[in-house]
């Protein structure tokens, strides 16, 4: 069995395009400043609609992680480290860690985003060491 594939939606669609071409987007509120992740139909701090997508540079450090021994499900090879990363940009991401051991990946390690295919459709932004 393969592994699950995210479904883009209207509001993820143009993360999922960035992606695509090797572009990390954040949801960035037209009216506080706020930058975000998830996208939301509003902005989480002035619940505002008026949002629109905004380039990322795509590094940050390494806040949490956990490394996974044990498949979540079908299609996952294991051990892979699954990280909370702080982005320079003042939001959070979750993603796996690749491109080194795994128990290399610690909290503060310095990492920047790598875009690599999960099917011909749809790209996952994973995060490297810098």
């Amino acid at each position: 069995m393969s592994r699950p594939v995210p479904e883009p939606t209207a509001l993820s669609r143009p993360f999922w395009a960035a992606a695509a071409e090797g572009r990390l987007v954040l949801p960035e509120c037209a009216d506080c400043g706020l930058r975000f992740f998830v996208p939301e139909p509003v902005c989480p701090r002035c619940l505002s609609r008026n949002w629109d997508w905004a380039p990322s540079a795509g590094t940050g450090t390494v806040y949490s992680v956990t490394v996974v021994h044990r498949a979540p499900g079908p299609g996952f090879e294991v051990p892979f480290a699954l990280a909370i990363v702080d982005l320079d940009d003042g939001v959070t991401m979750l993603s796996h860690v690749v491109g080194c051991p795994v128990d290399e990946v610690v909290i503060g390690l310095p990492v920047r985003v790598d875009f690599r295919p999960l099917t011909d459709e749809l790209t996952l932004p994973y995060f490297v060491p810098r």
